[in-house]
């Protein structure tokens, strides 16, 4: 990770005063990141290569994610009850996600929150923890400030995003009747919600492609600066080793983004957002002068203006204006 947010250290050094030494240290990292944007791998990693805990029951392997999730299924479970109550899911309607109704629901009794004590009875045991926790769910973009109403202490966040046009492509191959369009909306607004709702807490910084470009390197500076810039317990481990980084890195996933990569820098441009950071044409299934297509271009140009203003940093100060989606109300439910 080879770019410095200025801004991002000015806010850290007054919402965190004081060195790790001199205050409480953090108990756990909460891990950010839009679906399909290498989080599950990033998380093994962390848990595998240097013994950040997780608790569990977790999410089992599937056919999309032969090496895990590392997803408590409480968690999972209770951001999905919060969701539901307000009539949304991961990929629907989550952009009017209300924390305050997500409380009230549960005041209420609208929800058990059986799933949530659970997973509390392992977030909150601060007090008697010696090895820091990783949570991690996508939902979570969304969901963290209902949770940090209920955690005994704030963790620490780990963010990371992936290039949009990647994760569009990869939930539609995933999900049924999932466009482009679709995901290129999600990703916007995970991405801005996770960012939105994490400017008050200690960050890290990553991109699945730093991950992917020098794991090694990368990660021993993820838990470098989670436990030395946000003062997040020490981890097990202090090294991690080859034989975790070759079970998690996958190198047909490495060749798949350069492959990518290579294919679209042959397509005419779309638009230059300068620094080097260039969208260009991709294959669609709508007819070129269709109102699909149309559609699909301004969200993927709206998407790559995010995109690039994350990668020079510019998106991480916490004045930046995100895109206005209010007003764009074609994609529809998705189950």
């Amino acid at each position: 990770w080879d770019k410095e947010f200025v801004m991002e250290n000015n806010v850290l050094s007054s919402v965190h005063a004081g060195s790790p030494g001199e205050r409480a240290p953090i108990p756990g990292v909460m891990v950010l990141g839009m679906h399909r944007s290498g989080t599950s791998m990033l998380s093994g990693l962390l848990v595998k290569g240097f013994g950040y805990e997780t608790g569990g029951p977790l999410i089992g392997a599937s056919f999309d994610n032969e090496k895990g999730f590392y997803e408590r299924i409480d968690v999972v479970l209770q951001n999905d009850e919060f969701m539901s109550a307000q009539n949304m899911g991961w990929s629907y309607n989550v952009v009017d996600y209300d924390s305050e109704k997500a409380m009230h629901h549960k005041d209420q009794g609208k929800i058990t929150f059986n799933e949530g004590k659970k997973a509390l009875e392992f977030l909150n045991h601060q007090n008697i923890r010696h090895t820091p926790y990783l949570q991690k769910d996508p939902r979570m973009c969304i969901c963290l400030p209902t949770w940090l109403e209920l955690l005994d202490e704030k963790p620490a966040v780990l963010f990371t995003y992936r290039h949009p046009l990647e994760v569009a492509l990869s939930l539609k191959h995933r999900e049924e009747n999932f466009t482009l369009e679709h995901g290129l909306r999600l990703w916007i607004i995970y991405n801005m919600r996770a960012l939105q709702n994490s400017v008050d807490l200690c960050r890290v910084f990553t991109t699945n492609e730093a991950v992917f470009k020098d794991p090694m390197l990368e990660l021993q500076r993820i838990k470098n600066e989670l436990t030395e810039k946000c003062g997040v317990l020490r981890p097990p481990t202090w090294v991690i080793t080859d034989k975790v980084v070759d079970e998690f890195v996958d190198p047909k996933l490495q060749h798949n983004s350069k492959v990518r990569k290579a294919e679209e820098e042959k397509r005419s441009m779309l638009k230059d957002f300068g620094r080097g950071c260039v969208a260009r044409e991709f294959e669609s299934d709508y007819p070129e002068a269709s109102v699909n297509r149309k559609a699909e271009v301004e969200l993927y140009i709206m998407a790559m203006s995010v995109y690039c203003d994350l990668e020079n940093g510019t998106a991480y100060v916490p004045d930046y204006e995100w895109p206005d989606l209010a007003q764009w109300h074609r994609p529809t439910k998705i189950n």
